[in-house]
C-alpha cells in the first residue's frame, strides 16, 4: 500500500468515526425535552429544518447533513431518518411515532453485499402513520397517506392512500385542496 493510499484510508476512517460520534451525540440530544435545543443541535450537524418544524424525542439519524425538512412539519417520537443519501421532506408533513425512512440498503444478490442508495422524497401534506417504513428511492407525492405499519417499496402518487406489506393502493384522499397547518408541538415530547 502506498503512502497516499494509506493517508486516504486514515482520513476516511477519521471522517467515519467523527460521523459516528455526531450521530451518537444527536441520539442523546434527541432525548432532551426542548424542541429548541434539539433543533439547534440538529441544524448545527447540518440538517436543514424549516420554520415551525418539530422533531419529537428519540429520533435517530444517519448522516444528518443530507436531510432537509420543510416548514411546519412534525416528526413523531422515535423516528429513524436516514441521511446516507438525500432525504427531502416537504412542508406540513405529519409523521407519526416510529416511522422509519431508509435510503440505503444492501444488495442481497451481490457478491460483496454492497450498499444501494436512493434519494427519498416526501412531498407536502403527506401523512405517514405509526411504524410505517419507507425504503430507498421512494417518492411520496403531495397529499398521499401511508397507513400504519405499511412498508413502502414503490412511489406513491398524489392523494393516494396506501397500506400493507408491501404497500398497495387502498383508497384516495377526497380533499385535494390542502392548505392546513399542523398544530403546535407538545412541549415535552
Amino acid at each position: 500500500m502506498t503512502s497516499d493510499a494509506f493517508s486516504v484510508k486514515v482520513v476516511r476512517r477519521i471522517k467515519t468515526v467523527w460521523l459516528e460520534f455526531v450521530v451518537f451525540f444527536l441520539h442523546k440530544i434527541g432525548c432532551f425535552p426542548s424542541h429548541h435545543v434539539r433543533r439547534f443541535f440538529y441544524r448545527l450537524a447540518g440538517m436543514g429544518i424549516g420554520s415551525a418544524s418539530t422533531i419529537h424525542t428519540g429520533a435517530t439519524f444517519y448522516n444528518p447533513a443530507n436531510i432537509v425538512i420543510g416548514d411546519g412539519t412534525i416528526i413523531g417520537e422515535n423516528a429513524v431518518l436516514d441521511g446516507r443519501d438525500r432525504l427531502i421532506i416537504g412542508d406540513n408533513v405529519d409523521m407519526a411515532t416510529g416511522v422509519m425512512i431508509y435510503n440505503s440498503q444492501h444488495d442481497i444478490n451481490s457478491d460483496d453485499f454492497h450498499a444501494i442508495n436512493g434519494t427519498v422524497t416526501i412531498e407536502d401534506y403527506v401523512f405517514i402513520g405509526p411504524r410505517a417504513i419507507i425504503l430507498p428511492g421512494v417518492r411520496i407525492e403531495k397529499g398521499a397517506v401511508v397507513a400504519a405499519g405499511a412498508v413502502v417499496t414503490k412511489d406513491v402518487n398524489a392523494y393516494e392512500i396506501v397500506g400493507g406489506v408491501p404497500a398497495k393502493v387502498i383508497g384516495e384522499r377526497k380533499n385535494k385542496e390542502l392548505h392546513y397547518r399542523l398544530g403546535r408541538a407538545a412541549w415535552f415530547r
